[in-house]
């Protein structure tokens, strides 16, 4: 099995440190699972709906979406549930 990579995009810097402190913490932990298991039940990951874009979950109100490419993820953009709807074909 590829061993998974994570790339933090400067966006993704950026957003993480306008997120709350406990959801820092949460963006870590889903991280860490990420690298582990990408299937792991708590990031939820699913496609954005008519994109090639994916997202996981940092809890019920907070998100990162990315692109894989191979055993590489690339995370664009953390926040609350709308940064979604910045990569959503409308």
């Amino acid at each position: 099995m590829n061993e998974i990579t994570v790339v933090f995009t400067e966006r993704v810097k950026q957003d993480y440190q306008q997120l709350p402190p406990t959801v820092q913490e949460k963006f870590k932990k889903q991280v860490r699972f990420l690298v582990d298991n990408p299937r792991h039940p708590s990031l939820k990951i699913h496609r954005i709906q008519g994109t090639n874009y994916w997202e996981f979950y940092l809890d019920r109100a907070y998100r990162v979406v990315f692109r894989q490419d191979g055993a590489t993820y690339y995370l664009l953009a953390a926040g609350p549930h709308k940064v979604v709807d910045e990569f959503s074909r409308k």
